[in-house]
């Protein structure tokens, strides 16, 4: 297992929203999805590692305030979480995201979430451009389309190529 300073590392889990869950293609293995998210979680909070939920909104289909755009209900952030509002693929982009990672010393992030074409690829993205190591949980991330195996696969190779790191959610530790 890599270890990694929990006082350096963050977990960001990118719009686990309900509406992306009441699609008409549903969310690839999204149970085993939920799970691999909630243990890294549960196992962030124990580490005492900050942990950023991050909420699309768009005027389409994640209204913000609406039910769709609500955290899925298998999620339950804790009042020291952070929750992070955002209307563009990258997390960074126009959200006080960088800040709070800076405010806390934060150089390593855990990326989690949906979806893995889109919003999960573009804060991997302008957090590599931002100089943070990070680490995509290759079976923590997924997507509504009907290539949605095939797009996890080709997205965790072609982040891999960029430095992003690869790891199961198994073989996250943050101690």
């Amino acid at each position: 297992m890599n270890t990694m300073k929990p006082h350096h590392v963050a977990l960001l889990v990118i719009d686990v929203q309900q509406g992306l869950f009441r699609k008409s293609t549903p969310i690839y293995k999204a149970e085993q999805l939920l799970k691999n998210i909630n243990l890294l979680i549960d196992q962030a909070h124990q580490d005492e590692v900050p942990v950023f939920y991050v909420q699309h909104s768009d005027e389409r289909s994640l209204v913000e305030g609406s039910q769709d755009w609500q955290l899925h209900p298998q999620l339950h952030p804790l009042d020291i979480d952070f929750i992070i509002h955002k209307q563009h693929g990258n997390a960074f982009e126009d959200t006080n995201l960088g800040d709070a990672l800076q405010s806390k010393n934060i150089t390593s992030l855990v990326v989690t979430g949906l979806v893995t074409h889109g919003c999960v690829r573009a804060t991997c993205n302008g957090a590599l451009e931002l100089g943070y190591r990070v680490i995509l949980v290759k079976d923590g991330h997924s997507n509504f389309s009907k290539q949605a195996a095939r797009l996890i696969d080709e997205w965790n190779q072609k982040l891999s190529v960029q430095k992003v790191e690869l790891k199961l959610a198994s073989e996250i530790s943050f101690h």
